[in-house]
């Protein structure tokens, strides 16, 4: 068998690659430098040192692989400032931010399959940094500098406790432990064997009930997602508590693996997207805590935001889909919340950054404040705003990327008039091509920039609505 490495390129969010096919020791040995000297050409006037910290999460080889960086970044003549654990990604851009630091440095594939390990940077800001920036890095590829000064320094960190202590000054922590030691709330997290093992225990400082807490690389043979079809055990762990009990709210919490993602289980057993998540964070922090901001949202986020922002008279930015395109939106606005599809979240009050165990924090302090399941929470906002929705994403492979070319052809010269038996109303191309419906209903139809991947998102009134679309959308897929 031969393996042939892609080139580096950065996606929306790091460099990933195959470990030991594309991912090797070498490779990230000459990038890590060019990172660092990247950071230091874009933050060097911010930061008052040469430092760079670099940290890892719980992946095959990542210890191995982030002290690789961290002594290669120092013989460039950076002092490094190295994890001493595992820990989220968003813990290592708060330290970024906190030790005025040219940025970060994490390994980590985030929710990528067990094969993938990756590198992201972040800037001194405590975020992603910008598609520039990281191109700034791949034009150094081709001939990277030598380095010929003196070494920097090499010193060890703990990377929970200023992270943690930083979060537990945003939510009312004794309430939430207090409803917890008193069993009027039961809390299971799902760590997908990722870096948000320990996480809540270490916040709330009371026991909690993790699952997948162990370190599997393998990940059961699926990947760190936080999606439906990998939390059986969650699922099956919260329905049993249900039939046992009637007395406690239950709150099940999931997140992926590097901890920038979040998912929910509510009470019955039922999943929650932050497509349902995300109104119920904005109805708690303008609601309950009086906060006050933009609502940032990406164009495959739901109605539901924008009803919720009218409500409250707050405004809506929406970008295209990507964390990225938000946090650039917080570097420059007064945002109160931001989030993607996905179960990225992130927040003004915060660093302009995506972070799971943040999130889940806000959750537990909605459902001890109002008292409500998760599930009751949702239903009253749809009544609230008078809009009832439902929600789904398919991923479909495509053959190779001349069928996907076919498809954008399709698209530009045969403009889609209708959909599933409803006339298209109006298209919307900011990333993708989202047509809005007649009965209020939308389809997005979005392609992968790196591969032969076509991307399906809808909301309409109902699910059975939903997936009727979605299938409609495979059919003409297949027929073009």
């Amino acid at each position: 068998m031969t393996f042939t490495q892609n080139p580096i390129k950065f996606g929306t969010d790091g460099w990933r690659g195959v470990i030991a096919a594309d991912f090797t020791f070498e490779r990230v040995a000459m990038l890590a430098p060019l990172a660092a000297i990247v950071l230091e050409n874009n933050y060097g006037t911010a930061s008052s040192n040469r430092c760079i910290i670099v940290g890892y999460d719980r992946r095959f080889l990542a210890e191995e692989f982030a002290q690789l960086t961290a002594e290669a970044i120092q013989e460039a003549g950076f002092d490094v400032i190295l994890s001493n654990s595992y820990a989220p990604t968003p813990a290592f851009s708060w330290a970024a931010k906190m030790q005025n630091a040219l940025g970060a440095i994490v390994l980590t594939a985030s929710h990528n399959p067990a094969k993938y390990l990756g590198l992201k940077v972040k800037g001194a800001f405590g975020g992603s940094v910008s598609p520039e920036i990281t191109q700034q890095i791949e034009a150094l590829l081709p001939n990277p500098p030598v380095f010929s000064g003196p070494a920097g320094t090499l010193t060890y960190f703990d990377p929970w406790e200023s992270y943690c202590d930083g979060l537990r000054h945003k939510v009312d922590i004794n309430a939430i432990q207090t409803a917890i030691e008193s069993s009027k709330l039961r809390v299971f997290a799902d760590v997908m064997h990722g870096a948000a093992a320990t996480g809540l225990e270490r916040l709330l400082g009371c026991p909690i009930e993790e699952i997948n807490s162990d370190r599997d690389p393998l990940f059961e043979g699926g990947a760190p997602e936080p999606l439906p079809r990998y939390l059986s055990k969650l699922f099956n762990t919260i329905k049993t508590a249900a039939s046992q009990e009637e007395n406690s709210l239950r709150v099940g919490l999931v997140f992926d693996g590097d901890s920038d993602r979040i998912a929910a289980v509510d009470g019955q057993g039922n999943f929650m997207s932050s497509q349902i998540l995300i109104p119920i964070l904005i109805d708690h922090l303008a609601k309950r805590k009086g906060l006050t901001g933009e609502i940032v949202k990406t164009v495959s986020g739901s109605d539901l935001f924008p009803r919720l922002a009218k409500l409250y008279n707050l405004s809506v930015y929406e970008t295209a889909i990507g964390y990225k395109y938000i946090a650039d939106r917080m570097l420059v606005s007064d945002v109160l919340i931001g989030g993607e599809e996905s179960g990225g979240v992130g927040y003004g009050t915060h660093i302009p950054e995506r972070d799971a165990l943040l999130s889940a924090l806000y959750v537990l302090e909605a459902v001890v404040e109002s008292g409500e399941d998760l599930g009751e929470y949702y239903a009253k906002l749809q009544e609230k705003t008078d809009f009832y929705n439902a929600y789904d994403r398919i991923d479909l492979p495509l053959t190779s990327m001349e069928v996907r070319g076919k498809l954008v052809e399709s698209l530009e010269t045969k403009p889609l008039t209708e959909v599933a038996g409803q006339a298209v109303t109006d298209c919307d191309q900011t990333d993708g091509y989202k047509f809005r419906l007649s009965d209020g209903s939308w389809l997005l139809i979005r392609f992968s920039g790196t591969e032969p991947v076509l991307r399906l998102y809808c909301e309409s009134l109902t699910l059975k609505q939903v997936h009727e679309t979605l299938s409609w959308a495979k059919n003409w897929a297949s027929s073009v």
